[in-house]
């Protein structure tokens, strides 16, 4: 029988700079940090990425099309690379432990390679793989040149059959031309997107959030999936259309990407509104602003709050208009305007209910890959909650978030 081709987003994350990590470690702690860091990335990358492999210091991971788009690929590499960021800073910040592998762990960065294509699964000792020309290209792409060129450490580097399958303008992002070659393979033409500054610029971003103390109204939604997974549903138009086909939705990104500054246009029925993004947080809130030809100016903040077996959201919203205030303001017009506020709530609770639907159906259909992901991290974790336990029981103060068995 012949194994049928299938095509993904094939994306591969290295841990850079372990090779030398590993050579001034002592190697049953260099080994167990690098479980606690592998297991940061792999839930940085599940469930929209799907695990392939662990490969020793580098995860292999890929999105069958046309599950992911541009825009959001970009959120989940720069959500993973924050947030390796974030637990190399805690373990710097809280841990005494003056071994090698503690002590060199700042050296270490991420480097993501992705690549559009083809592959076939095969059965290897038991174990499904990846196999094919584009598995092999993405996997040579870690060996580059990009770190000897630009002096970068934590980077992406996109092939041009990525940044065209996904739909993403180099230009526009800030992307600088790359090019490798490979014997057998020939000349790979790429672009880098700097993680290292994208990280410094995130962190000097004004939040622009709404309490559920300074909104209007709030609705709260559980939703049986992670909260990537909800993200991904409720802001790309694609995925959008999956569970509310009534609502069209059309974007305007001046930046390449969804974001701080994102324009769009939003159609229900014979009514319209404008929508503008003020501050973007994967995968843990947005804040944008309805423009609506009655109700007038709308703050609305979506926080996604991970939940046991789920996400839990919180939708909030704040009338703007200095007159739509002064109506709440009003005893006699407050009714009206709060009215207006139920009809809407009742309105997000029906087509929540729906995406509910559409997303449990996801979930189902993952259901295999999620098992193996869950599986991976378990043992991760496993490993480096042995080593934080011995070097707590050293007498060594560790990280308050350090993984326990």
């Amino acid at each position: 029988m012949l194994t049928r081709t299938e095509r993904a987003c094939l994306v591969i994350v290295d841990i850079s700079g372990y090779t030398g990590y590993l050579a001034g470690s002592e190697l049953d702690h260099a080994q167990d940090v690098l479980a606690d860091l592998l297991e940061v990335v792999v839930g940085g990358l599940a469930p929209v990425l799907r695990l392939a492999k662990l490969e020793g210091d580098a995860v292999f991971t890929y999105a069958p099309e046309p599950e992911v788009d541009g825009s959001m690929l970009l959120d989940i590499l720069e959500n993973c690379y924050f947030a390796f960021r974030r637990r190399i800073q805690s373990i710097r910040r809280a841990t005494t432990c003056p071994c090698n592998a503690c002590v060199l762990i700042p050296n270490l960065n991420l480097k993501f390679c992705v690549h559009d294509g083809t592959f076939v699964r095969q059965r290897i000792a038991g174990s499904e793989e990846l196999a094919g020309r584009d598995v092999i290209l993405v996997h040579r792409l870690l060996k580059n040149s990009v770190t000897e060129t630009l002096g970068l450490h934590g980077y992406g580097l996109l092939t041009r059959a990525s940044v065209e399958a996904m739909k993403l303008d180099p230009s526009a992002l800030g992307m600088r031309e790359h090019r490798e070659n490979y014997e057998h393979l020939g000349e790979v033409l790429g672009y880098i997107h700097n993680l290292e500054r994208r990280w410094t610029q995130v962190q000097a971003v004004h939040r622009v959030f709404l309490t559920r103390e300074d909104a209007d109204m709030t609705v709260d939604f559980f939703f049986p999936a992670a909260p990537p997974l909800v993200w991904e549903f409720l802001t790309a138009p694609d995925r959008y259309q999956q569970w509310a086909p009534d609502i069209r939705r059309r974007e305007e990104n001046t930046a390449g990407r969804r974001g701080i500054g994102t324009m769009t246009h939003c159609v229900h029925g014979q009514g319209a509104h404008m929508e503008e993004i003020l501050d973007w947080r994967p995968f843990d809130y947005f804040t944008y602003l309805i423009k609506d030809p009655e109700m007038g100016v709308i703050k609305v903040t979506a926080e996604f709050a991970p939940s046991d077996g789920g996400t839990q959201l919180r939708y909030s919203s704040r009338m703007e208009n200095p007159e739509v205030r002064a109506m709440l303001d009003n005893p006699e017009q407050r009714p009206m305007v709060e009215q207006q506020g139920k009809e809407h709530a009742h309105f997000l609770q029906e087509i929540f209910a729906h995406l509910r639907e559409v997303l449990a159906q996801q979930m189902a259909a993952r259901r295999d890959d999620l098992a193996a992901t869950e599986e991976a991290r378990r043992e991760l974790q496993a490993a480096a909650a042995r080593y934080w336990e011995e070097r707590r029981a050293a007498g060594q103060v560790v990280p308050a978030d350090a993984s326990t068995s």
